[in-house]
């Protein structure tokens, strides 16, 4: 009996132990597909939509917290090793090198995918007569090269997704120039560019591109959304970056929105992805003027004023 005692307690202190180690398979956790808690790190871009997210997502399943950490994109790509994360949100999906890390870890390789599409949007001061711009405009004010009166303010000068879009998809991997204003957050750049006659300003959509949130409606009266030259365009024309251009890309400024699920069985994780890929969550990043990955959408053509 004792004997028999003894090889039980060996063995769920086995269970305990790889239970509470990254660097084996899950095998178990205390939640299900519509219940329990987990931490998620989202890049702070996406804060006002993941917000809606969730918020619908608990309301519909009561025994169900997703507690999310807003951060520079970087810093939830670190939070992968970290064993209390259980998701990641950025804009990009692992490189190679990163999934093999993850898989040397974890034992495997997270589940990732395209949720959504974004765009970079650039702001500009009410009072700025330089509102229509072309994408050499906004590469010679990022490397200090411009002669227009503009001075540029990222949400950072390193680690964020749009500091990274920036130096990779417009400066084409040169570095920011030294005149880089560095804001504390998204907000933060809206409300300097408010504050700043000659302050150009670079946001995700999701923090001012919705009409119909009030918080968004506030900061569209602070600043001006300025159109930029189509690139793919038969004729010049300059966009803002409305839902039709971002599906399109006549917008020159996309980006994608993905998800990293550290997680190999049904938990919650696993549920609260189902609802961002399917139905629900696509039509919630659709009314917060993203464009869906995951669901097809017509497009009819409309007068619209850009």
């Amino acid at each position: 009996m004792h004997k028999r005692l003894k090889q039980w307690m060996m063995a769920a202190s086995a269970i305990m132990l790889f239970s509470n180690c990254n660097n084996g398979p899950v095998t178990y956790r205390n939640d299900t597909l519509r219940t329990g808690t987990i931490h998620i790190s989202v890049d702070e871009s996406f804060k006002p939509v993941i917000d809606s997210q969730i918020k619908v997502f608990e309301s519909s399943f009561e025994g169900a917290h997703v507690i999310a950490h807003y951060k520079p994109e970087a810093e939830c790509i670190k939070d992968l090793l970290v064993d209390s994360i259980r998701m990641v949100i950025i804009t990009r999906p692992l490189m190679p090198v990163e999934e093999q890390r993850l898989r040397d870890t974890l034992s495997f390789i997270p589940v990732q995918g395209r949720i959504a599409y974004d765009a970079v949007t650039v702001l500009v001061n009410r009072q700025s007569k330089d509102s229509i711009l072309t994408t050499d405009d906004l590469r010679q004010i990022l490397d200090g090269t411009s002669k227009l009166p503009l001075r540029p303010v990222m949400d950072g000068l390193a680690a964020t997704s749009t500091v990274r879009y920036a130096i990779d998809s417009i400066l084409r991997g040169k570095p920011l120039s030294s005149k880089v204003t560095a804001a504390t957050s998204s907000q933060g750049v809206i409300e300097y560019v408010a504050d700043q006659k000659d302050a150009i300003g670079f946001v995700g959509v999701s923090w001012i591109g919705n009409p119909e949130d009030s918080a968004q409606l506030s900061f569209q009266k602070k600043v001006t959304i300025a159109s930029l030259r189509c690139e793919t365009c038969p004729e010049e024309a300059y966009v803002k970056p409305y839902q039709a251009n971002i599906a399109t890309l006549r917008y020159p400024l996309v980006r994608g929105l993905h998800y990293i699920l550290k997680e190999n069985y049904e938990g919650l994780g696993s549920g609260f992805t189902n609802f961002l890929i399917y139905e629900r969550g696509q039509l919630i990043f659709r009314r917060a003027y993203l464009w869906p990955a995951r669901m097809k959408f017509e497009i009819r053509n409309a007068g619209i004023d850009e």
